[in-house]
């Protein structure tokens, strides 16, 4: 992963080796419109931001890479699992803003999908056999429930992917560092069969600090996508607020940034 500006976007890129049908990455707060404390890309709706400069940081978003606004496609999050799956070209896509969601798999080109993040995981999956991506936000709720594994076995249900052909990125989220948990989360992820010495470090008595990435990463390898197909971020996003927005940082004044990705043409 390798920082990077188009137009009037600075994110960061992604390169998946071997693979030249798609384009993806994770946005920054930086080049925007959006002002204090939202400065400056903020790309989340559900935030205290005006909407007509959340509508003018996508549109910056979208032209910088040759789309139209109406072919960027952010389902509404609910820190669940349900994924949306688009596997019909539709004249536009802005009606899939109001379908809750928390991945997004198409096998559609010029149509890029995204989440919106301010700590929580965001992960990229390609498949460059098949042309197929997939999008998934990933808080604890959604990483103890397995949402990566889940959005892997859909691209493979319903496009005949092949986890061991797949590329991932996992991207900047908030780090152990950064990120205490307490009981409740524990017993999530022990019910959803982790093994919680592996993700997580004790703090103090039922206090832990829990490494959201790294249970990802798990999950992909579990899902059988191969270690070295496997990029992972470790930018803090809760550390570099120059750099990215964070809820835990920040509260309800925090904006969002965006991981994306878009089958070419």
């Amino acid at each position: 992963m390798q920082m990077k500006r188009i137009d009037r976007i600075q994110y960061i890129e992604v390169d998946f080796p071997g693979s030249a049908c798609s384009t993806q990455g994770f946005t920054t707060r930086h080049e925007g419109v959006s002002r204090p404390p939202c400065n400056s890309l903020n790309l989340g709706m559900n935030t205290q931001d005006q909407q007509a400069n959340v509508e003018g940081n996508r549109s910056l978003l979208t032209r910088a890479f040759g789309i139209n606004q109406e072919a960027l496609v952010t389902p509404r999050q609910m820190h669940g699992c349900d994924i949306l799956v688009i596997n019909e070209a539709n004249e536009d896509y802005s009606h899939f803003l109001t379908v809750e969601g928390d991945a997004v798999i198409t096998n559609q080109p010029q149509v890029m999908i995204g989440v919106c993040v301010a700590d929580c995981v965001p992960i990229l999956l390609c498949d460059p056999v098949n042309k197929v991506v997939a999008a998934v936000h990933a808080g604890w709720k959604g990483t103890a429930a397995k949402l990566v594994s889940k959005a892997v076995s859909g691209m493979q249900s319903e496009f005949g992917s092949d986890p061991a052909l797949l590329h991932a990125a996992v991207g900047p989220c908030i780090q152990k560092c950064c990120y205490e948990v307490d009981e409740p989360v524990r017993k999530a992820f022990l019910q959803g069969g982790f093994t919680w010495d592996s993700c997580a470090e004790l703090k103090s008595p039922g206090k832990w600090f829990l490494d959201l990435g790294r249970a990802n990463r798990e999950l992909l390898l579990f899902a059988g996508i191969p270690a070295d197909a496997i990029q992972i971020s470790e930018q803090c996003v809760c550390c570099h607020s120059e750099q990215f927005f964070s809820y835990r940082r920040d509260k309800d004044e925090s904006g969002r940034q965006m991981g994306f990705i878009m089958l070419k043409s």
